[in-house]
């Protein structure tokens, strides 16, 4: 009867919570309410024109639709859609949209497309006033590959700010001063490449080609750890698409650290793989995924005995842990 209840509940609307509880949970979605506009340099996107709200809204809506419809999982990295309304649409340079109803709209600019592309996942990995990569990186690293990176050393400081009256340098150039060191550049080279990718992109989630504060065209180029070059959006989407087997195995354990009410650990894993390589035989729809963890001894066996105390679980979290990134 599993398998039944499992597509009868997620076919029910009532099943959106998923998008709302577990995915905005994965996705780290809560620290979007922390970053509001600098009204100075975006007077577009703040106050009264604040763009958090339809930025919610229109992930909810992505996110919805790909997990509880046929399509893989990976629809998340590559989709070549989004929901959007003539606010929005404007903000992102778009003029075809008309009205105040979300509807679904096919893309045209691949730089829009997937998770990458929303405004939301922009904003939530920037600051205020400026982009940051080292937090997009952190963040694609964590939330999507399931590589959390590690809490930088002590004392690490903040960006060195640009002075009024002497030669203005990019946020790119600022983070690098930070990966010279060793100590630094085994993390920093990792993160880095991911983040410089969306440079492009400014914390409301508009795209740029000049850099602001330099008047200079914005450098998105890297290289990935196995040698992959890179440079812009695109080749980031692509380079993780190609790693599509990460993302699934990612997900998956997310879902089930959220259906089992507690983290995971070492003894989860061969589960979680063994999950991920079963659910590739089924196109990794996400339907198939919930399948595998509902009829796992992990979430079926999941509570303890009677007799038994269970220890304090936070579950409302999926791993709350502070930034690994030093305040970049």
């Amino acid at each position: 009867m599993l398998e039944h209840q499992v597509a009868r509940m997620l076919a029910d609307p009532r099943a959106k919570s998923l998008t709302d509880d577990f995915a905005f949970q994965w996705l780290n979605l809560a620290r979007l309410d922390e970053i509001v506009p600098d009204r100075a340099q975006f007077p577009q996107a703040s106050g009264a024109l604040d763009p958090r709200p339809m930025f919610k809204q229109e992930l909810s809506l992505f996110i919805d639709s790909v997990l509880r419809s046929n399509q893989p999982v990976t629809a998340l990295l590559t989709a070549n859609y989004s929901y959007l309304n003539e606010s929005l649409a404007m903000l992102y340079g778009m003029e075809s949209v008309k009205g105040g109803q979300f509807r679904r709209v096919t893309l045209t600019d691949s730089k829009r497309f997937g998770l990458l592309g929303k405004g939301a996942i922009l904003m939530l990995t920037a600051n205020p006033d400026r982009t940051a990569p080292v937090l997009r990186g952190a963040w694609i690293l964590e939330r999507l590959l399931g590589s959390p990176a590690p809490m930088p050393p002590p004392n690490v400081p903040t960006l060195t700010e640009n002075v009024h009256g002497k030669p203005a340098a990019t946020v790119r150039e600022r983070v690098m001063q930070h990966s010279v060191q060793p100590s630094c550049h085994a993390c920093h080279g990792v993160m880095d490449p991911l983040g410089f990718a969306l440079e492009n992109f400014n914390t409301v989630g508009q795209f740029r080609d000049i850099d602001p504060q330099t008047h200079t065209a914005v450098d998105t180029s890297g290289v990935l750890p196995d040698g992959t070059v890179i440079k812009g959006p695109d080749d980031l989407r692509r380079a993780l698409a190609a790693r599509s087997d990460l993302f699934v195995q990612t997900l998956t354990a997310k879902l089930m650290a959220y259906g089992v009410g507690r983290p995971l650990d070492y003894r989860d894993m061969p589960v979680v793989r063994a999950i991920a390589r079963r659910v590739a035989t089924d196109h990794d729809q996400f339907s198939s995924i919930v399948l595998q963890v509902v009829t796992s001894d992990a979430f079926r066996r999941r509570e303890l005995p009677a007799q038994a105390q269970p220890p304090a679980v936070n579950t409302a979290s999926l791993d709350a842990t502070a930034s690994p990134t030093g305040g970049h």
